[in-house]
């Protein structure tokens, strides 16, 4: 019999893609509303600075999952509509035109969005953030054969929009305003990997370079920097990190720090509005400590959670991060989270190679891999991190000894 329960997801991410359906599967039979601000229904994100970007797949190829599975689990899809407050006290949602949506269960999917960088002349036509689907296609009309592109940012989207729109045959230049690309997320020795593909692919890449400036009568001409130097440009990719949407929770009272906070069942400090991906801040305790990650897996297993909570078939998030990038024909998977490592191991030939591992330890404890078209140093490394058992650096660096002896039992 079909409940009179209302269910109302604020978003349209990896999270509420993967939640709506979730609930059917799980017994929800009252109503389920998606609302969102965009005007397309939900997509992969990761494919922007990538296949999309490079105009190998189109909006319907990344499409998360069919208009079919909506309308076959009776989901409602508000599109091009902002939720701009959470009436608590009478359990309504409050959009931009005023209406007011009565709910039983709210899940915040409200995501991230782009750190802002303030600069004279960001405001110029060809300047570019890369986050959403109308970025994307925005970029595409200013790129091209031979055009000159200059990245603002030496991280894994700049990485990646640089080496789609150099297969393009665009002119890139990647300005990173830190001593080295990927200073936050990677050892040297993995930064350094990278700044070898991407200058045999024909990137300039600059690091220690600030841009102070963007010049140009009305559209973009060049990027001026601290330095003194000056980069010509067709257009301008800015790409310096993301800030989780919590404004919505947290004026409605909520927990946030740094995220929305929630427990283990993915609930707010409000039993009956619940939050998942990347604006959410959760207790991991595999590393044991607070987590805000931006990661489409944590998106997709939060959401699940979530699901089964509203369901009241409470199952506890615990799992270990892990990511992706792809770059040219690399394909770079992250399991774990490095932060506190201080020792890198090297298993393979980063130096002259397009394949290795590099695992992350702080003394003889794996704390994560980044392994390079290895899957299965990548699959092997997640074992060993859950296994958490003191490792031999000597043992991990010998390719002659086969990673799986390593795993205990």
């Amino acid at each position: 019999m079909e409940s009179k329960a209302r269910c109302i997801i604020v978003g349209a991410s990896h999270a509420a893609a993967q939640l709506a359906p979730a609930l059917r599967q799980q017994g929800w039979t009252g109503s389920i509303s998606m609302i969102t601000d965009e005007y397309y229904l939900p997509y992969h994100r990761p494919p922007l600075s990538k296949d999309f970007l490079a105009g190998t797949k189109d909006l319907e190829q990344i499409l998360i999952r069919s208009p079919e599975i909506y309308r076959k689990c009776n989901i409602g899809i508000s599109m091009g509509a902002t939720a701009t407050a959470i009436d608590r006290a009478n359990k309504q949602l409050v959009l931009d035109d005023g209406q007011r949506l009565d709910y039983d269960k709210l899940v915040l999917t409200t995501g991230a969005r782009v750190r802002k960088i303030d600069i004279p002349g960001v405001d110029l036509n060809g300047v570019f953030y890369l986050r959403d689907l109308s970025n994307a296609q925005n970029i595409k009309k200013y790129t091209g054969a031979d055009k000159r592109i200059v990245i603002i940012g030496g991280g894994y989207i700049g990485l990646e929009t640089a080496a789609a729109l150099r297969k393009q045959g665009n002119q890139v230049t990647v300005l990173e305003a830190m001593p080295r690309i990927l200073q936050r997320v990677t050892a040297p020795e993995v930064a350094k990997f990278y700044g070898r593909i991407h200058a045999e692919e024909g990137v300039e890449i600059i690091a220690d370079e600030q841009a102070i400036a963007i010049t140009g009568d009305k559209k973009v001409a060049s990027v001026q920097c601290q330095s003194g130097n000056e980069y010509p440009a067709d257009a301008v990719i800015i790409g310096v990190g993301v800030i989780p949407n919590t404004e919505l929770a947290a004026q409605a009272g909520l927990l946030v720090d740094n995220g929305i906070l929630v427990d283990e069942y993915a609930r707010t400090s409000d039993k009956d509005i619940l939050a998942a991906g990347d604006c959410t801040s959760h207790y991991n305790p595999i590393y044991q400590r607070q987590l805000r990650l931006e990661s489409v897996q944590n998106a997709l297993d939060q959401a699940t959670v979530a699901a089964n909570t509203i369901c009241d078939n409470l199952k506890p998030y615990s799992a270990l991060p892990w990511f992706w990038s792809d770059q040219y024909d690399l394909k770079l998977q992250i399991a774990g989270l490095s932060q506190g490592y201080n020792n890198v191991v090297i298993r393979g030939d980063i130096k002259t190679s397009r394949s290795f591992a590099a695992f992350y330890l702080q003394d003889e404890k794996l704390l994560a891999v980044d392994a390079v078209n290895s899957p299965q140093a990548f699959m092997l490394g997640k074992k060993l991190i859950l296994q958490n058992t003191p490792l031999d650096p000597e043992q991990l660096a010998d390719e002659t000894l086969p990673l799986k002896s390593l795993l205990t039992g």
